[in-house]
């Protein structure tokens, strides 16, 4: 997947499924490309994962069904999975989205 912190992209549950069976932890960003706060956000999200040998994922939720399984209501939303469980989540703000501080502080409170 993301050996060398890079981030992968999906837009099917199954293929999330199969990630958080492989991967113990996992960061997940669920985003939709109409959505101007995530379109602003990704390549923050993308600068982080780089290089940083966590796993990382890009959950593109256009159609909105993936996102109702994990509780998102806002996009972009971050979730912290352990085990194939969310532990930890940052919400994005209706109307603001997320930043860059918000990141960097949720990742480091991620093991």
């Amino acid at each position: 997947m993301n050996a060398g912190g890079t981030c992968a992209l999906i837009n099917k549950n199954r293929d999330l499924i199969e990630i958080l069976r492989a991967t113990n932890r996992v960061i997940a960003l669920f985003y939709a490309s109409w959505c101007p706060f995530c379109v602003k956000f990704l390549p923050i999200f993308k600068k982080h994962a780089e290089g940083n040998g966590r796993h990382f994922v890009i959950v593109q939720d256009d159609q909105e069904t993936i996102a109702d399984q994990y509780s998102v209501k806002v996009y972009p939303t971050v979730l912290f999975f352990e085990s194939g469980v969310v532990s930890k989540r940052l919400d994005g703000v209706l109307g603001v989205g997320l930043d860059e501080k918000q990141l960097t502080e949720f990742i480091n409170l991620c093991p």
